[in-house]
């Protein structure tokens, strides 16, 4: 497609806009891939740590839940400091400030291998949480600005899918690391932390050189590159746009940032209940430990394939909301078995299958239907911050969710989750109500342009 196909004549070169596309995509999206694989590595591997014998090295007192606050932790630093970090990454540019944060958290990964005690553990997932807290969302935001609307669920659902990869990984390198216990001195579990922050630290210094800019400042495009892609997309707001009390007021005065923020968060807690204790929920079921890292596998496998399939068909159709009904449906279903089926493995674990597939699928397409929504820096800047910082909120609950005394049925936490499932089902039909009153307004003044813009 040329460029006269889509912006006119504001460009007076021709530019072969699907050969553009392609190398953007290679550009953009791979790198930030690789960069959240290995922070969702770093930020979950701490749950195939804890099958390796974590707690009993360290002495965690199971009665006052410390594994379970060691895990919470993290998210303190991580929901506070994610709004101030996507201002940090529009000041330093975004392969500068998003390098620095994945070399920080590498370096932290690396230190949490030698902790000797449960207030050196405390210590290194505060810093670990602060260290990462810059990384979602600042790609998010970073994504938003080189796509389209109608092309965007698809690349955003890439990005999203390094969360699955990093858990499928993480098992299949727990059982692999398993075998190294005793090595130069060094538990099993200490390994798996050293050996992936050594993998961080290395991508951390790929990154500087690999993160792109956004689109207006781009040096890997030429001029004329760039100004297609801006005209496209819509992304030439200047950048350095003041951001103050009153812009944040405005911004939290519509109502929909506040349900876009709860709809999230209804399904975040899901998602890390599982990243965090699918290895300890497979175990109950009566496996070895290294047979308890491969079998959490599967069920991220599936999951990864609705997750594309799902984006292909929402950008396609132009829908959002009914896949989101979709992932909903599949995890409300999952809980149900896990809740009243006990002692029949394959029943259980289709259920804990069902549960990662719906969670899992539903989230890059809410991020994707907000942030899209949204227009220019400032409102995505806060939007993508706002939405990842109030739902990762959600990871806390998740963390005290499936508590020791209550294994191995988990009653209470699959409960707890098939709660916020259906509050997740509240939200997403109000937000969609929203959204829904938006359009009719606008269409009523510019019927083109509002169809154009909007998905449901």
């Amino acid at each position: 497609m040329g460029l006269a196909a889509e912006v006119g004549d504001a460009v007076p070169v021709a530019i072969d806009g699907d050969a553009l596309l392609r190398k953007v995509d290679l550009r953009v999206i791979p790198i930030l891939f690789v960069v959240y694989l290995v922070a969702f590595l770093d930020r979950v591997n701490i749950a195939n740590a804890i099958t390796l014998g974590l707690p009993e090295d360290l002495h965690l007192d199971a009665k006052t839940n410390q594994t379970n606050v060691a895990l919470t932790i993290f998210f303190v630093p991580y929901i506070i400091f994610e709004i101030p970090s996507n201002f940090l990454l529009r000041h330093f540019k975004p392969y500068v400030w998003l390098s620095g944060c994945v070399l920080l958290f590498g370096i932290v990964g690396i230190c949490q291998g030698f902790v000797q005690n449960y207030s050196g553990l405390m210590a290194t997932r505060f810093f670990l949480g602060l260290a990462e807290a810059g990384i979602f969302p600042g790609s998010c935001y970073l994504i938003s600005f080189w796509y389209k609307r109608e092309e965007a669920q698809q690349r955003f659902t890439l990005y999203w899918c390094s969360i699955l990869t990093a858990s499928m990984f993480g098992g299949l390198l727990a059982s692999a690391i398993a075998n190294m216990d005793g090595i130069r001195g060094l538990s099993s579990w200490r390994w798996i932390f050293i050996l992936e922050g050594i993998a961080t630290v290395a991508v951390g210094f790929a990154a500087f050189f690999l993160v792109s800019d956004f689109p207006a400042d781009a040096k890997w495009l030429t001029e004329h590159e760039r100004e297609w892609v801006v005209i496209r997309t819509g992304s030439g707001e200047k950048l350095h746009q003041s951001i103050n009390a009153r812009t944040m007021l405005h911004f939290f005065a519509d109502v929909k940032n506040i349900l876009a923020g709860l709809m999230y968060f209804s399904f975040v807690i899901p998602i890390y209940a599982f990243a965090y204790f699918a290895p300890t929920i497979v175990k109950t079921l009566g496996y070895s430990t290294v047979k308890t890292q491969l079998h959490t596998v599967p069920p991220t496998a599936a999951a990864l394939a609705l997750c594309l399939l799902m984006a292909y068909l929402s950008d396609r159709t132009g829908l959002r909301s009914p896949f989101i009904g979709v992932g909903l449906g599949l995890t409300i279903a999952g809980l149900a078995i896990l809740i009243t089926v006990h002692d029949r493995f394959s029943a259980q674990y289709a259920g804990l299958c069902l549960v990662a597939m719906g969670a899992f699928s539903a989230g890059p397409i809410i991020i994707c239907w907000y942030i899209m929504s949204l227009n220019g820096h400032v409102n995505r800047g806060i939007g993508s911050a706002w939405m990842n910082s109030f739902g990762n909120t959600g990871g806390i609950v998740a963390t005290f969710v499936f508590l020791a005394k209550a294994a191995p049925r988990y009653h209470s936490g699959y409960s707890i989750l098939l709660a916020f499932s259906c509050l997740g089902s509240l939200v997403t039909a109000l937000y969609m109500a929203c959204v829904w009153r938006q359009v009719k307004r606008f269409q009523a003044t510019d019927p083109a342009e509002e169809s154009r813009r909007r998905y449901f």
